[in-house]
């Protein structure tokens, strides 16, 4: 049986324009500035990182305390409006991230869909990989907006 895959959106609206905050996310670097810092994230790839399809990053982390290396390819990139980043191994069944940027009158939105999969089942979902997933993303929304004032 395939594994259930989850979605999570997420948007929020930063008063600048769309290239500034595609630049942003265009460097690799600025990954560790919207991570919160319980994960212990740190990129291992030698910077800089030339993003583009096919680039690979590699990504230690702690989660739960337990140390977790993780690899994403880009999949999509298409400035200034999406990229996407998936999982290669980490510790999802599936991991795909899909970032979109989208000009407005205010500024930019900016959306997160990640669709994953894990190993466990419902109750693991709702009690331990959901409520981590959304708390990471509510970092990661806060901080740009932070950083974007």
């Amino acid at each position: 049986m395939p594994p259930k895959i989850h979605i999570l959106d997420t948007k929020t609206t930063l008063p600048v324009p769309i290239e500034k905050v595609f630049a942003f996310f265009a460097d690799a670097a600025n990954l560790d500035a919207l991570t919160p810092q319980w994960l212990k994230f740190r990129i291992t790839t030698p910077m800089p990182i030339e993003m583009k399809v096919g680039a690979l990053i590699d990504y230690r982390l702690s989660l739960r305390g337990v140390p977790i290396k993780w690899r994403t390819r880009i999949s999509e990139w298409n400035p200034p409006h999406k990229f996407a980043d998936e999982q290669l191994s980490g510790p999802y069944q599936r991991w795909y991230h899909t970032h979109t940027f989208e000009s407005t009158n205010s500024g930019t939105i900016c959306g997160d869909r990640i669709e994953y999969a894990h190993f466990g089942g419902p109750l693991v979902h709702r009690l331990l990989v959901r409520p981590d997933i959304e708390k990471i993303f509510a970092y990661r929304q806060q901080r740009l907006a932070e950083i974007f004032k």
